[in-house]
């Protein structure tokens, strides 16, 4: 008996229509303010881009956004991981409202941000005036900066780990501890394969919004160049300066290194995953 199977039909209009539209709308947003870099880049020579882009000043923030960022992305991985492990696993008083607060740096301005952070961590704030006693200064220099991006960079581990920790069957952990493993095992073997590709992502996405933020660290960082002085701020300052060239020299320069970093996270994402299918 000949059967006819009838093609389902799609609930988002057709494939060249939808394909189109990405494809303009990605131009639009991403491709051509990207281009912009390039071209006004390539007004200058050689000589000129790798004389703007290897400055001793833009060297040393280089230094200090790609260093912190990675520290801080670090601490979020860690603490990120609890942090979701804690919503998902257990049953705590006033949960919906911790869960609230892990969004709110998504929606608090990034200037409040760097204002209210400033204020509490500075000598004279509730929790840096604490650390000043013992001669540890929080605020105004390179610890600044991690406190601000750590802040901003925490939602995005936190909501990226937090649902393969709950589709994670729990009946993995049961049969592993039936079988003799011990807690540390049943972590190391069980879980951690399972949620590692979640947290490479948290931790692509928390570094790069540390590469890239600003209003929260100008307010606690102290700005001081070769000491703690960002790379966005330094394309601020050129293009205060007028010098649109150099501005785009440098912003090229960390869009290709970002792009990089970014590439070997995902193909370290790829390899954890393949891992854990084997």
């Amino acid at each position: 008996m000949l059967t006819i199977k009838l093609k389902q039909p799609s609930v988002i209009p057709g494939f060249s229509l939808t394909l189109g539209f990405t494809i303009l709308y990605l131009t639009l947003i991403v491709l051509i303010p990207l281009s912009g870099l390039f071209f006004k880049t390539v007004t200058l020579s050689w000589h000129d881009f790798t004389q703007t882009i290897t400055a001793p000043r833009v060297m040393a923030a280089y230094k200090i956004s790609f260093g912190i960022s990675f520290i801080a992305a670090l601490v979020n991985v860690f603490f990120g991981f609890i942090v979701a492990w804690v919503l998902v696993r257990y049953k705590i008083p006033a949960k919906k409202i911790i869960d609230a607060m892990v969004d709110l740096p998504f929606a608090l301005p990034t200037a409040v941000a760097g204002i209210a952070l400033s204020a509490l961590y500075s000598d004279h704030g509730w929790i840096g005036e604490i650390f000043a006693r013992v001669g540890i200064h929080l605020a105004f220099n390179p610890a600044g900066i991690a406190i601000a991006l750590i802040f901003v960079g925490i939602p995005f581990v936190v909501r990226t780990v937090e649902p393969v920790l709950h589709d994670m069957d729990l009946e993995l952990e049961d049969a592993a501890a039936s079988l003799g493993a011990n807690r540390w095992q049943v972590f190391t073997m069980v879980i951690l394969p399972h949620v590692m590709p979640a947290l490479l992502t948290g931790f692509a996405m928390a570094f790069a919004r540390g590469l890239g933020e600003y209003g929260s660290v100008i307010f606690i960082a102290g700005n001081v160049p070769m000491v703690s002085e960002i790379v966005p701020l330094v394309i601020i300052t050129k293009l205060e300066q007028y010098d649109y060239a150099g501005a785009t020299a440098i912003a090229l320069t960390m869009l290709i290194a970002s792009f990089i970093l970014l590439f070997i996270i995902n193909m370290l994402q790829r390899w954890s995953g393949g891992r854990m299918l084997r």
